[in-house]
This record gives C-alpha cells, structure tokens and sequence, in this order.
C-alpha cells in the first residue's frame, strides 16, 4: 500500500522575498525581481541582468560560525528550511531522527568558490588552496548542512538534474514516504551561481538573454523572447505521510497525487522538439494521480524565455492533454524570478501550493507580444482568480530530464 503524503510546511529565499509570504505577495502583484548584476562588475559580459536575492543574512537563520563554513548556496537551503520546519511545527525532540531526512539537490554548488580557490591556486600556488574548499563546494552539502543544522538523521540524497532539480527533488521525496523508508521528508532545491563563470558559461551557451530593460529580459511564451535570466534562491518544503501529520496534528496545505519523471534521450541542452518526453512525464504524474486533463486547474509551466523552451513545452502541453490544453491557465514564475536552475522547481512548487490556498493564479509578467507558436492560455497582464483543485508543475533539464509533480486541494 503506498501512503499518502502531504505538504505541512514552506520556506523560500527569493529574488522577490525572503520568506513565503513576502515572496507569494509579490508573485500575486506581478513584481519583477531583476535588475544589473551587482556581485560583479558585469560590463563586458553578454548578459548584465540577473535576479539576485536582496538583504540576506546568514546570521538571521544560523551561528555566525555555522555561516561561515558554507557558501552562499547551503546558507539559502539551510534558512529555507528553517522557515519550512517553523512552519510545520515539526518538533525534532518528539520524532525519531531516523525518519527524517532531506532530499535537497543543487545544479552547480559553488562556482564562487571554484573561481576564488583557482585564482590563488594560479597566483599562490596549491598551499594557498583553503582546506575546507571541497566542503564548501559540493553541492551535497546543501542537503549535509539542513541535516546537520537540525539533527534529520534519515535518508539524505542531492539530486542533480540541471534544471529539474528541485522538482525531481521533491518527486523522490515523495516516492521515499509512499514506500515508507522515511514519515518526513525536507524537500526541494537551492541555487547561488551569479558570478564571472556562471554568467559567462551560460552567456557563451547562448542561453541568457542580453536584453538590457529588466521588464523585458525574462518574458516567457513572447515573441520577443531571448532567453533567461540567471536568478538565485532556495525553497524548501515538509512533506509527510498523511498518517503521521495528522497523528501530531499538523496544518496541512496540500497534498501530492502524482509524479512523473522521463527522459528525452534527445540533446544536450534542447527539449524534444515534439514535446513527447516532457508530455509523457505529465501523463505519468495525472495516472498516478488518477485524474483527466480535464481535470487539471493550473499548470505551472517550467517557462524558461527560451525559444526552444517555451515552443516545445507548449507542444508538450498540447501532447499530454489533447483539447484541455486550450482551456487551463498556464503561467511561469520564472517571468518574475528569473531562473533560479536547481531551486527553479521547488519555489515554483511552493507558488503552487499557494495557489491552492488562496484560489488565485499569478500571470506570466512582462508577456506582451503573442506567438503564434505559442497560443496557449499564458495568464497575460495581471492573475486571475479562481478555485483551483489540480495543480501540476513542470521542470526540464538540459540533458533531457523531465520532471512533473502534481499537487492538489487536501481532502
């Protein structure tokens, strides 16, 4: 018999908000987070926008001590799920640690980290290199520090699958309580690599966008769309099987029905034209969930800015649910937020379940000039207000990987 599992708590660090009220707030308003870099001196690059995170302490969520001896990466995932576990009123002293664990991935790590142990390598030689750069950088340590941070002794995994992270995060989440090899779960993603090398490598990729006008930089589904923009954060949720959050009385959000994860096998960092491997990841996760497209309220769409991107997802859309797909609002976060790589799933899950609660889609802002290609419901302008039962979340990664989590009202 698999469990049933549900969300009992939230935390974000975001480029619109340090918390999930803050950042829910300012998705409802339509409030673009981007603006020039200014970790660096972004001048020469091709891409000079980015969603940076704003007035961040570590020191307001962890000891200075414990701060120090982690990048900037574990310090988000690490305050995001101090925030999440509040939320839960999850107490440690009354579980058995065991059962706890953490699935928080990260695409990258610390490229900061890489770029400031290089140089000295280079200009100091290899006695300079600090010793605590490998345990710094990895990007395990995300999901270490959570569960070291508050005692969670179970099952512990980093999943890295480039831009699906955070939804495949929180899809093998859910899976390890189904099958019973954990009661909670510390669950999504966490991104900070807005420096030289991460701006640069993917500026040489051609996948950000050199558009200049912070309003018209991240614009998924528009015509005048050039690609992303790097953003950076972490959203973190508790999940628990249904029996034991109502065994310790917990609030519940919402609860997840489905989950499909696939391959394209196709290119390195291009969708399937056809949409066939993002489509069937949608029909695995509505299967599982036993619903019809139909039935589907909302879907968040992964919505990168890319051209490829957003013309085979919607391809992928059409795919998995026939004639419905001209009658769900579909909207990207991302329109706001940028692209925050392994975190991306997760704070877009979190916008999600908000969703729910508050029975109000958020628009896809800055979306202004209609593609043909892509005509679909985007939720253009301003949100709309509607009661919503059946979420789905997409994720695509370069590499191929494709993640759909499928979340809906608590019954």
């Amino acid at each position: 018999m698999k469990r049933r599992v549900v969300v009992t708590g939230m935390g974000a660090i975001t480029p619109i908000g340090n918390n999930v009220n803050e950042y829910w707030e300012s998705l409802k308003a339509g409030k673009v987070g981007i603006g020039p870099i200014t970790y660096f001196d972004a001048s020469d690059y091709k891409a000079t926008l980015a969603a940076q995170v704003k007035d961040f302490n570590a020191k307001d969520y962890m000891d200075p001590k414990a701060a120090r001896r982690m990048e900037t990466f574990s310090q988000f995932a690490v305050a995001a799920a101090k925030e999440a576990m509040e939320d839960s009123g999850l107490d440690m002293s009354k579980e058995d640690p065991y059962r706890v664990g953490v699935s928080i991935g990260c695409g990258v790590g610390s490229l900061q980290r890489m770029e400031s142990e290089e140089h000295k390598l280079v200009t100091k030689g290899p006695s300079r290199i600090s010793p605590l750069m490998v345990p710094m950088l990895i990007s395990n340590m995300a999901a270490g520090n959570v569960s070291i941070q508050f005692g969670l002794k179970g099952k512990s995994i980093n999943i890295v699958t480039a831009c699906s992270t955070g939804t495949h995060s929180i899809g093998e989440a859910y899976r390890t309580i189904q099958y019973g090899d954990a009661d909670v779960m510390f669950a999504g993603g966490t991104e900070s690599a807005i420096c030289p090398i991460g701006i640069g490598g993917f500026a040489a990729l051609t996948a950000l966008t050199s558009a200049t006008d912070p309003m018209r930089a991240s614009i998924p589904f528009d015509k005048e769309r050039s690609g992303f923009v790097m953003g950076e954060g972490s959203g973190v949720v508790v999940l628990e099987s249904l029996e034991h959050a109502l065994n310790r009385g917990a609030h519940i959000y919402a609860e997840i029905t489905g989950y499909g994860a696939t391959s394209d096998a196709y290119h390195i960092t291009s969708p399937a034209e056809d949409g066939e491997g993002a489509a069937k990841a949608m029909t695995e996760a509505m299967d599982e969930a036993g619903v019809t497209p139909e039935q589907v309220s909302y879907i968040n769409a992964h919505g990168t800015s890319t051209h490829h991107n957003d013309l085979f997802e919607t391809r992928a859309i059409k795919l998995a649910l026939g004639e419905a797909a001209y009658h769900v609002p579909i909207s990207s976060t991302k329109s706001m937020i940028g692209h925050l790589l392994g975190a991306a799933g997760a704070v877009e899950f979190i916008a999600c379940v908000k969703t729910i609660q508050d029975g109000f889609i958020h628009p896809t802002a800055g979306l202004k000039v209609p593609d043909e290609e892509c005509d679909l419901n985007y939720v253009p302008g301003h949100g709309i207000e509607a009661d919503v039962d059946v979420v789905m979340s997409n994720s695509l990664g370069f590499g191929g990987h494709n993640a759909t989590v499928l979340v809906r009202k608590y019954q």
